[in-house]
């Protein structure tokens, strides 16, 4: 490779390099940005190594100890069974975040609530794009589908598809998916419709370019600042849903360590003076929604300075 040519392929190069920095500086100068990435990761990280956080599982029952408060044994004390909270919430984090059990004996990387934002991210973003590009009878036929379901309230339709599809973690990921494709599909059309008329995306026309090139190549990349900001609304959504439907017993079935569920189960308790069974696990839900909204936020503050 003669010299000339390792230029050229540093100055390709550079602007990604150049794009991830400037993402992460972004990220690490924002105070608000880094608070809530600490509180995610802390629940990542609880997550991953639940196995190792805990001498209890999150099935196995103390009789000795029904509805005790914290104590040197039990952290944050126990459930009406005996369970373990801590466990029970460390093992729900793994859940939510981290891995997406299929069945009992089968799972695959990356939580319920991140999966069910990213087939969404799939399919809005893939209708957006036609919509905006393709206008005409294709814009209006995918638009008015979308209002139509928008038109449902969220809890509504959430309770309509589990009760259809039944209570499991791949048909919660299908819920969370679908309830929120119509906004994700609306945003990215109307960042879509501006970004067409920009001059790189004539200079694609007129050199012949596949349409979908252009509008996951060309349009695609140029809209993900407001896309990614979004995205993370949406976990944090996302678990507030799995949060509601498990508190309405159509959440993730038992025995799993389902946070809803278990807020469903502990307050019966609440005015008997034993709150820890449903306290713990709202505080969760509660934090990590607020981790994510914070991530959010910090990053749209500190992208609008950098334009």
């Amino acid at each position: 490779m003669t010299v000339s040519e390792q230029s050229v392929q540093g100055i390709v190069r550079r602007p990604r390099w150049q794009r991830v920095s400037r993402s992460l500086s972004i990220l690490l100068s924002s105070k608000v940005a880094m608070a809530g990435l600490f509180i995610v990761l802390f629940w990542v990280l609880v997550g991953i190594f639940a196995p190792f956080l805990s001498p209890y599982t999150p099935t196995e029952q103390d009789y000795r100890a029904q509805n005790a408060p914290p104590s040197a044994e039990h952290i944050l004390g126990t459930d009406d069974l005996g369970r373990d909270i801590w466990t029970r919430l460390a093992y729900g984090a793994r859940v939510v975040l981290v891995i997406l059990p299929i069945n009992a004996n089968f799972w695959i990387p990356i939580g319920t609530a991140i999966w069910g934002v990213l087939l969404g991210l799939a399919v809005g973003s893939t209708l957006g794009l036609i919509g905006a590009y393709m206008r005409g009878g294709i814009d209006e036929g995918v638009m008015r589908i979308l209002d139509a379901m928008m038109a449902f309230p969220v809890i509504l339709l959430y309770m309509i598809i589990i009760s259809a599809l039944g209570s499991s973690a791949v048909n919660v990921v299908l819920a969370i998916a679908i309830v929120g494709t119509p906004g994700i599909a609306r945003l990215v059309r109307s960042l879509a419709l501006d970004i067409r008329t920009r001059d790189y995306i004539r200079a694609a026309e007129t050199r012949g370019e596949n349409p979908f090139y252009i509008m996951f190549v060309e349009i695609l990349p140029n809209a993900r600042g407001p896309i990614i900001i979004d995205a993370l609304l949406r976990v944090g959504y996302a678990i507030f849903a799995m949060g509601t439907l498990g508190f309405l017993g159509l959440g993730l079935p038992p025995p799993s360590s389902d946070w809803g569920s278990m807020v469903a189960a502990g307050r019966r308790y609440i005015l008997s003076g034993d709150p820890w069974a449903a306290l713990w696990p709202s505080l969760a839900i509660a934090s990590l929604v607020i981790g994510l909204n914070l991530i959010a936020d910090g990053l749209s503050e500190e992208s609008t300075r950098y334009q």
